[in-house]
């Protein structure tokens, strides 16, 4: 989910829909909005010559868009064998229950309440379905329950809404927090400089092919939206619609809503550190 518009300077990248990687491909849902952007990304995940596929985020309860998901599956001669989830909002994990009906798999997360089966997601997980090695990275603060899935065969982390494809995402107050999401963001760079991964397949837009790129233009821009944050607590607004007014007012007004819950957390992450 997204709260502001691109900006300068913002990497860019390509693939919507269809082959992203060697081992990824993207099935599209049609939910485009202000918040998901042109829609979910859902990632069928599969080792190359393997009948076996993985599946991140099914999406939204739409069955065209589920039975979508299986077919692009069936038709490469795989069967999906598990679900993952990055985190439980809608967009992402509506759809988890029915496309586990219709697939007969478990679902993993780390949030017990969005999991079918006894298994769930935890820090160092690794994942193996026929070959293929996903290995879990917590990345709380969009959401508590967020996580991202690198994937070092392709040098690639799927991000669910921690990195977006196009503009910045949300910190979804209270449950999400700036001081969690900031050291995410450094746990992402980490894999950049340390594990050698290039490519973020973001939980919507495009997938970008700088990802240590992506990821300081993440840090850099949560940090000056906290100084603008700060200067216009200094300037006498200090309920959270008056910061936005104040510091959003270059965005489009049907984001103000999310870009609120992004302020209370920072106002919270100024409080707690002592600056305002």
């Amino acid at each position: 989910m997204t709260d502001a518009k691109a900006l300068p300077g913002r990497p860019r990248g390509g693939v919507l829909s269809g082959a992203a990687t060697a081992r990824a491909v993207n099935v599209l849902a049609p939910n485009p909005s202000a918040m998901t952007l042109d829609g979910t990304n859902t990632w069928l995940l599969s080792e190359p010559g393997s009948g076996l596929a993985v599946v991140v985020d099914p999406g939204p309860l739409d069955e065209g868009h589920l039975r979508r998901v299986i077919d692009t599956a069936e038709r490469a001669g795989q069967r999906i064998a598990l679900t993952l989830l990055t985190h439980g909002h809608a967009d992402h994990a509506e759809g988890a229950a029915r496309f586990a009906e219709l697939t007969g798999t478990h679902v993993r997360a780390l949030d017990p309440a969005l999991r079918l089966g006894d298994e769930g997601l935890g820090t160092g997980d690794v994942i193996d379905i026929g070959g293929l090695e996903l290995r879990v990275v917590p990345t709380p603060g969009h959401t508590s329950d967020s996580l991202c899935f690198h994937l070092p065969a392709d040098a690639a982390v799927l991000t669910g809404d921690t990195v977006l494809g196009r503009g910045t995402t949300m910190v979804a107050h209270p449950d999400g927090r700036l001081g969690d999401y900031l050291d995410s963001l450094r746990r992402l760079r980490s894999l950049t400089v340390d594990d050698g991964v290039r490519t973020v397949l973001p939980g919507h837009g495009p997938v970008l092919d700088d990802a240590q790129g992506a990821v300081e233009f993440y840090l850099a821009h949560r940090a000056h939206r906290l100084a603008q944050v700060e200067t216009a607590v200094e300037n006498g607004h200090r309920r959270a619609p008056e910061v936005v007014a104040a510091v959003y007012a270059d965005v489009d007004r049907s984001l103000w809503p999310a870009a609120e819950l992004s302020v209370r957390a920072q106002l919270e992450y100024l409080r707690d550190h002592g600056l305002i």
